[in-house]
């Protein structure tokens, strides 16, 4: 095995598991039967109109979730042993990660109860930007062994 390709391992399996997520298995009828009597008991006075679009919330903030701890496990990947944060790393996560997003629906578009949609493209990738913009922050911020040398 290639010294750099541990690095990759959580990219993989959060690609494997996206691609499992792309099944029909999760379709919007399939959660949509476990999680709108669910939210029907959290919310018992919510309209029919309201648990809908509560459970499409639900859907859309999974992708961008997904998608923001895949683009953090890109960046991990191609960082690999490297530290700190660098403009070409993150943005050819970006790219891999915008790839994946529009290869997933085209994946979709030949599973029973899916459909591909670019809107799905466009929040998978407002995942993966929103993550690179944390890995950016927690990069920036003062590590903890500068701050130990500094107090002794």
């Amino acid at each position: 095995m290639p010294p750099r390709f541990k690095y990759w391992i959580p990219a993989i399996c959060v690609a494997i598991l996206i691609s499992t997520f792309s099944s029909h298995y999760f379709s919007g009828e399939q959660t949509a039967r476990i999680l709108i009597p669910l939210l029907h008991r959290i919310f018992p006075f919510a309209t029919p109109r309201e648990l809908r679009l509560t459970h499409i919330a639900i859907r859309k903030l999974a992708h961008i979730t997904e998608f923001g701890v895949f683009s953090i496990a890109v960046f991990h990947g191609i960082r690999a042993e490297r530290q700190g944060w660098n403009l070409r790393w993150a943005a050819l996560t970006l790219l891999i990660a915008v790839s994946y997003a529009g290869f997933d629906e085209w994946h979709q578009s030949f599973v029973p109860l899916r459909e591909a949609r670019v809107r799905d493209v466009l929040i998978d990738s407002t995942g993966a930007l929103l993550a690179q913009i944390l890995v950016w922050i927690y990069a920036k911020l003062p590590s903890r062994s500068s701050e130990s040398k500094e107090s002794s």
